[in-house]
């Protein structure tokens, strides 16, 4: 039997950590912002201090963004418009060694839902 998307997003969700809001503002300036959504949604508002990898190329651009060498290590909060497309891609990202990368439940919804600000 073929999987839905959420079934994807669902199986996602159990292997990895999520973090909501009010967490993921307290680490803004520890962390590495990936905004996972495409160019235009963006370009609309993120969060500050984001940077831009669609979901869609995203194991093929991740190693070669400046900000992202040499950091598997590093915490990496990853976010989308609503929470599937970053849990997917914190997924993708834990299982090419980026060990401290979690999903933003909610994405950008959320977080300007909350009014906390845009970059």
């Amino acid at each position: 039997m073929a999987l839905t998307v959420m079934d994807m997003v669902t199986n996602a969700k159990q292997q990895i950590n999520e973090i909501d809001t009010a967490a993921a503002q307290e680490q803004l300036q520890s962390s590495l912002i990936l905004d996972v959504r495409e160019p235009a949604e963006y370009a609309a508002g993120h969060l500050p201090g984001a940077i831009n990898i669609p979901r869609g190329v995203l194991e093929f651009k991740i190693d070669a963004a400046p900000e992202f060498q040499g950091k598997r290590q590093a915490s990496i909060i990853v976010y989308c418009q609503t929470g599937g497309r970053s849990a997917l891609a914190a997924h993708a990202l834990n299982q090419l060694g980026y060990t401290q990368a979690v999903s933003m439940a909610g994405g950008f919804k959320a977080w300007s839902e909350s009014g906390l600000p845009l970059g």
